[in-house]
């Protein structure tokens, strides 16, 4: 049995429309979605148009986040890209690169998945409180993590007026200790904190450039080493 001509003509428009429909949908979803592994090695299937964060000068793809971490922790010192991102941080932040890196090694051994008993982070180990304070939103992302802890220490040295020690100190236990003692506070893991960062970033060979970042040099103590002999060192 024939159809009159407009039904015909009506169910052809109809169908032109569906499918013009259907394609603006389809190939758009497949052209936007886009798979890739995030830190903790799962896979997240994302729409690619969408903004990612993005901090300091290097924001790190997700996927690769876990390799840097393993190459920097396996070797126990920076590899190459974190190098990079440390160098580039302490430039913009006017701080000696060598000082950022002597934090990372004595916080977090250059892992960038290190998390501490305390919930600290990443290379730096920031806690969930200053990597909101500094705008980091990933602090297991290297880039994000060193320029959130390079602002923080920069951000202390001004605190304290380029007071080295004290900086440390407030890096370690928080700002509110430090300003209730006056100086480096009482307490054996600060202490030993202090003390390990200061020892790795004046020690000899270490390529520091103390001009940068304008705090002051440890004062000349009086010492005895392990032959019983008095010495005098600022180190």
């Amino acid at each position: 049995m024939a159809f009159p001509k407009a039904m015909n003509r009506k169910s052809i428009i109809v169908a032109i429309v569906a499918a013009g429909l259907w394609l603006s949908l389809a190939i758009p979803a497949a052209a936007q979605i886009a798979p890739y592994t995030d830190e903790h090695g799962k896979l997240i299937y994302v729409n690619e148009d969408s903004p990612r964060v993005r901090h300091g000068s290097t924001s790190s793809h997700p996927g690769a986040t876990l390799q840097i971490a393993a190459a920097a922790a396996a070797a126990g010192s920076p590899t190459e890209p974190i190098d990079r991102i440390v160098r580039e941080a302490a430039q913009r932040h006017n701080l000696d690169p060598e000082l950022v890196k002597a934090v990372i090694s004595t916080e977090s051994g250059w892992n960038a998945t290190a998390i501490s008993r305390k919930g600290a982070m990443g290379l730096m180990q920031l806690i969930p409180g200053t990597a909101e304070r500094f705008g980091v939103a990933n602090p297991f992302d290297p880039a994000q993590n060193v320029e959130g802890g390079t602002m923080y220490l920069k951000s202390l040295l001004d605190r304290y007026d380029g007071d080295l020690k004290k900086t440390l100190a407030a890096y370690n236990a928080g700002e509110r200790v430090v300003d209730q003692t006056g100086g480096v506070p009482a307490i054996p893991e600060t202490q030993r904190y202090v003390q390990k960062v200061t020892d790795a970033y004046f020690r000899p060979g270490s390529g520091r450039n103390s001009s940068l970042g304008g705090f002051s040099r440890p004062a000349v103590r009086e010492d005895v080493d392990s032959n019983g002999r008095v010495v005098f060192t600022n180190e």
